[in-house]
């Protein structure tokens, strides 16, 4: 496998061997030991999403203690894959970085724990595994919103193409985040 660094501190896209010929493919995903080296994280809860295109998921967290890291890969389609820095000790806190994954590279991202996550589905339909190394606690959900003006993510769909859900789309601000998790 290849790992690749992004500018966030800790945030890898990692790119498997895949091994393709005229019957299709095969590559191996996840291997506890091969992951743990390269993102020191023992993954506890797997968890599939469909979707269809134009829905946006995020930008979501689990506050402490119940931070979550996670390992995304696409298993049918494509995406738009977000992950921003919301560790206040971080020289990357307030920016963001956007991977495509999709079903043809086969490339996954792992979030490390302090990172807010979300995606938009690019293809007509999308099917999106992950990996936590924490277990989801509804009391423990955070999330800011997605067309955010502070964190200005370019998104490459149309706006009027977003759908999103009734609690995403209540979302605050990042300026709001920071009030009330800072105290600024």
């Amino acid at each position: 496998m290849n790992v690749i660094p992004t500018e966030i501190s800790g945030v890898i896209i990692i790119e498997p061997q895949v091994f393709g010929d005229t019957r299709g493919f095969f590559f191996e995903s996840y291997s506890e030991e091969r992951y743990k080296e390269v993102t020191n994280t023992t993954f506890v809860q797997d968890n599939i999403s469909q979707s269809s295109y134009g829905v946006l998921r995020g930008l979501h967290f689990q506050n402490p203690p119940y931070a979550q890291a996670k390992l995304i890969e696409v298993l049918h389609g494509q995406i738009l894959d977000v992950a921003v820095d919301l560790r206040p000790d971080s020289e990357t806190y307030g920016k963001h970085i956007a991977v495509e994954l999709n079903d043809h590279t086969h490339r996954q991202l792992f979030i490390p724990k302090g990172l807010a996550h979300g995606f938009v589905a690019l293809s007509d339909k999308v099917t999106l595994h992950y990996k936590c190394d924490e277990y989801y606690h509804p009391e423990a959900e955070g999330g800011i919103i997605w067309n955010d003006e502070t964190l200005n993510i370019k998104w490459p769909i149309p706006e009027r193409d977003i759908i999103l859900s009734e609690k995403d789309l209540k979302h605050p601000s990042f300026v709001e985040y920071e009030r009330q998790h800072h105290d600024l």
